[in-house]
This record gives C-alpha cells, structure tokens and sequence, in this order.
C-alpha cells in the first residue's frame, strides 16, 4: 500500500526541485541569463542608491590613483629587494629594468601618504554633528585607494569603496566603511555611482583606470552635461609629462578655457583649499540639492 504514496512523493520532489519551480527573485541562473540584462543594470543601480540613502550620504569626493602605488616603508622594500636580484646578474636588462621602475615607485610613494592625509582632512572636517558631505569614496582597491580610504577610517569617519569584478581575482581593501562597499558587475553603473553625488574628482598618478575616469569626467563638465565638481590633478610634473594639454590647444581640438576645468595641487592640504575654494560655501548640502547627471 506504501508504494503509490513513495511514487507521488518522488514525483513532487522532482516538481520542487525543477529550476522552474525556483521563484524568480531567488533563480540565480534565470537571473544571469543575457535577456536579464536589463534588470541586472536597474538592480545594480538602485542598490547602492538606497544604501547610499540609508546612510545618509549627501555629497562625495572621489578620489583616484594608482592601485600599483604603496607605502613608503613598502616601496623601499621593494627597492632594496630589486637592487639585491640584479647584484646578483647586474647585466641582465630585466633586472634593471625592475631596479629602475621600483626607484621611480619609491619616488611616487609619497602621494600615498598624501591621499591617507587628504582622506583624514577631508572626512575629518566634513563628516562632523552626524553630517555625511564630502564622503570619500574610491574604487575600492589597494594603493592610491587603499591610502584615501584608510585617512577617513584614521578619524572614524565612513568611506566608500565601489569594487569591480574582474577577471583575476581582487578583494577590496579592508579600510572601506562595510555599509559602503559595493561590488559591480557593469562598469557603466559603477562610473555613474563615482559621479552621481561627487562635488570633486581628486586623481593623484595612476594608469589606465584612472585616465580612464578623469577624461570621462572632464567630458561631461566640458559639455555641461554635469556641473560643480572640481578636479584636481595631483603632481603636476607627472600629470604634464604624461598628458601634453597646451598641445590640444595648440591644435585647436580643445579650447583655451576647457583647461580652466584643471587644477593642479601637491599636498593634501592644497587639494581641499582648492576644493573648499571652489565651492565657496561651507559644506552642508542637503540630500534635493545633489546635482545628477
């Protein structure tokens, strides 16, 4: 007499276990499929939108440099490690070569400290009587990031770091306030949530990625697409080596007054003169008052 009921159990069991049967919100495979883009997108932007809200943030600095860059105590290190691999083969041009790009890493670990100090002074002025203006956010890796992260976690003050899922694995760093770190699939999402409650952009040296971001921002402000955010280029004898502006002048492609949108600091004080000078009042904006691309 047992027997139908076992053959009808089995029968539901394979019902509740079919992907089909699986609601929609908890189907991980429905939801990766291509013609889910749409909805990853929508969902990838209102996340952090609402976090963002819950906690309060008002206004942001964005803070961009090289993941690559690291402490002085550590680039020295490194320095010395070098010097000791290529005394053992001094002829060897690889060696060299790494001798001479960890002196000129040692050179740049400076900024480092300078992002760690602008992070403190930043978040220390602004993020005080329960305020969030000026929040601190980075893309959430080592370096330049790490630094800018970890000088607001220095004075107690929340961070924001927006990771990004790449091919080899990475981790954000631990500095982060954890209410705030994010992780995003679409680079298109994570650009606009660098963007949608900025007031400065602060790029201290850095590759691709932050090259990447600093001219998109500099092409919304030249196009008015957005307003009020100030940038700031750390180092202006790396930013003028790298990058000829007069020369863009010069060949008409940009005009004289788009350089204007540029300016040029060394110290973390000088970044927030700048900024603070740029914004002309104290900051307490209110959440209506964020300006949105």
């Amino acid at each position: 007499m047992g027997k139908p009921n076992s053959k009808k159990e089995k029968l539901l069991e394979a019902l509740l276990q079919s992907p089909s049967y699986r609601r929609a919100d908890k189907d991980p495979d429905f939801l990766s499929r291509d013609e889910l883009r749409p909805v990853r997108l929508q969902l990838e932007l209102l996340k952090p939108e609402l976090i963002q809200q819950d906690e309060g943030i008002h206004s942001t600095v964005v803070v961009f440099g090289s993941a690559r860059l690291c402490e002085p105590a550590e680039a020295q290190r490194r320095l010395v490690q070098a010097e000791e691999v290529l005394r053992q083969q001094s002829d060897d041009p690889d060696r060299q070569r790494s001798v001479a790009i960890a002196q000129r890493q040692l050179a740049l670990s400076k900024y480092y400290d300078e992002a760690r100090e602008f992070g403190r002074l930043v978040s220390g002025t602004c993020q005080v009587d329960g305020r969030c203006e000026f929040v601190v956010v980075t893309g959430g890796g080592p370096g330049i990031m790490e630094a800018a992260n970890r000088g607001a976690a220095d004075v107690g003050a929340k961070s924001m770091g927006l990771n990004i899922t790449l091919p080899r694995e990475q981790q954000p760093n631990p500095y982060i306030t954890p209410a705030l770190c994010f992780q995003f699939r679409y680079f298109a999402l994570r650009k606009m949530h660098f963007l949608l409650r900025a007031k400065a952009l602060i790029a201290f040296p850095g590759g691709f990625g932050t090259m990447d971001e600093l001219f998109e921002a500099l092409t919304l402000l030249q196009t008015g697409t957005v307003q009020g955010i100030t940038i700031v280029l750390v180092g202006r004898a790396f930013w003028e080596r790298l990058i000829n502006w007069p020369m863009l002048v010069e060949e008409g492609l940009v005009s004289p007054e788009d350089l204007h949108l540029l300016h040029y600091a060394e110290t973390a004080q000088e970044v927030w003169d700048i900024i603070a000078g740029a914004q002309l009042v104290p900051p307490h904006w209110a959440p209506n008052s964020t300006r949105r691309p």
